[in-house]
């Protein structure tokens, strides 16, 4: 019982919050900017798209994910939902450990991970940029 009332609870409090951040309910100036963040959200969904394909192309020429630490022959539909799954967790977190890396792989997945780990700010100083222009007029 106190699990869902602390659920319920998390739950109201962060939509809460992201509405006061979105709809400029919590400060004078929210700085929320639709365009910036469709355009995170499209830059992020073609990284991954792009890793998860050269994934998948690469998996052709040799093994290049394992699963479960266990080399196994999958279909081609199979392993495309692979290469997606792997390149979304390791884009937008470290990772889980339940698909590895081997050999090449490990590059573009450092690479990857990278380019997750440098967006959020990349776009936050845009952000940031974009309030200093406004403050100066």
């Amino acid at each position: 019982m106190v699990a869902v009332i602390s659920i319920l609870l998390i739950v109201v409090l962060l939509c809460g919050s992201l509405y006061a951040f979105i709809f400029d309910k919590a400060h004078q100036r929210s700085y929320f900017s639709y365009e910036i963040f469709y355009t995170l959200l499209v830059v992020y969904f073609t990284v991954l798209t792009c890793f998860a394909c050269l994934y998948f192309v690469l998996s052709f020429q040799g093994v290049l994910l394992l699963d479960d630490g266990k080399l196994r022959e999958l279909p081609a539909f199979e392993t495309l939902a692979h290469s997606f799954y792997f390149s979304g967790v390791t884009l937008m977190t470290v990772g889980y450990g339940d698909i590895t890396p081997v050999g090449w792989g490990r590059l573009l997945a450092l690479i990857e991970a990278l380019i997750g780990y440098i967006l959020p700010p990349a776009f936050f100083l845009k952000i940031w940029q974009k309030k200093g222009e406004k403050d100066v007029y």
